[in-house]
């Protein structure tokens, strides 16, 4: 497998973005399938894992902490705060706080859950913006002096926000959605990360599913899936897409490689320090996703997959309204 650095973590050029074992996409697979994926991306050369407080409100942090206890000093584990679980009298909803005391309590709550002493790279999941990003970056950064976490990274943030976090503590890492049909780190975020010396993670590198292989049957997407929320995937919208979408998979075969494997060799040869997490829920498609480090774009071949899916040949937004309020990335 090959390397990319992580701050001052060497680790597999593919990550594995764990999300989807427990939360997003539908009905997850049982914790022994999950669990049983997790074992696979190891034996391939997986050592970049990552989860959240918020995924499966914890079940997805037990998951991974179980699958990964035996192998702990072997991998980086990253997790997430700021956004979690928080119980209600009409159930368990999600919650952007990033108060001091919140961010001091999510990750004691992770620390547990995820079976571990240390969490190598923790993130701040949302900006809370009725916190200054100062503040609770500094409670995060009282969590390294404590040696709960190592390192510290951030998520749908602006350059300028990333800019006045690192300020207060160094930032290792910077994770916001990026692929060709999903452009808008380009703006000024991967330049920031650039000049401060912050890896770019990239998450949902294969576009939710809309850069893979056969069809996409939006009707048949489970009630929970978040997709139904996204524009992009809306019904009108979606249908204005095919036409990219088929042509993009008659791209790949061009190429010789599935459109899933041509989407991560793309963003891995865009940026030799940036890494992809793609995440996934079958071993195949793990497989398949792994084997995009062996394929090699030409310049043409980059320029004219640029060319063909970027912000401007994509129709509809990334998130719909309320999801938009609550990043802070910028927008095209």
């Amino acid at each position: 497998m090959q390397q990319r650095q992580l701050g001052p973590f060497t680790v597999s050029a593919l990550g594995l973005g764990c999300m989807n074992l427990s939360h997003a996409y539908g009905t997850p697979p049982s914790a022994d399938v999950g669990e049983a994926l997790i074992h696979k991306a190891l034996d391939i050369g997986v050592t970049l894992f990552d989860t959240a407080a918020i995924y499966g409100f914890g079940a997805n942090e037990k998951l991974v902490g179980k699958a990964l206890k035996a192998h702990r000093q072997k991998i980086t584990l990253c997790s997430k705060g700021g956004m979690a679980g928080v119980e209600f009298p009409d159930g368990v909803k999600r919650v952007i706080d990033g108060r001091p005391e919140t961010i001091r309590k999510n990750c004691e709550d992770s620390l547990s859950r995820l079976g571990t002493d240390v969490i190598d790279l923790y993130y701040l999941h949302r900006w809370d913006k009725k916190v200054p990003i100062e503040e609770s970056v500094g409670a995060m950064s009282d969590l390294v002096r404590a040696g709960k976490v190592r390192t510290l990274g951030l998520s749908e943030v602006s350059a300028s926000t990333l800019r006045k976090a690192h300020a207060v503590h160094p930032i290792t890492a910077l994770q916001t959605e990026y692929s060709l049909w999903t452009r808008n780190p380009e703006i000024a975020v991967l330049q920031a990360c650039k000049e401060l010396g912050v890896t770019f993670v990239a998450f949902s590198p294969v576009a939710r599913g809309f850069l893979c292989a056969g069809d996409l049957a939006i009707d048949q997407f489970a009630e929970k899936d978040i997709r139904r929320t996204m524009p992009r995937f809306g019904h009108d919208t979606y249908a204005a897409n095919l036409p990219l979408r088929k042509a993009y998979q008659a791209y790949a075969a061009k190429v010789g490689c599935t459109p899933a494997q041509l989407a991560l060799a793309w963003l891995l040869q865009k940026d030799s320090t940036l890494i992809p997490i793609p995440g996934t829920q079958n071993i195949a498609h793990l497989e398949e996703n792994m084997q995009s480090l062996d394929v090699h774009l030409s310049a043409q071949q980059m320029q004219e997959l640029d060319a063909l899916v970027n912000q401007h040949t994509v129709k509809g937004a990334r998130y719909n309204a309320q999801s938009t309020i609550e990043v802070d990335t910028e927008e095209f």
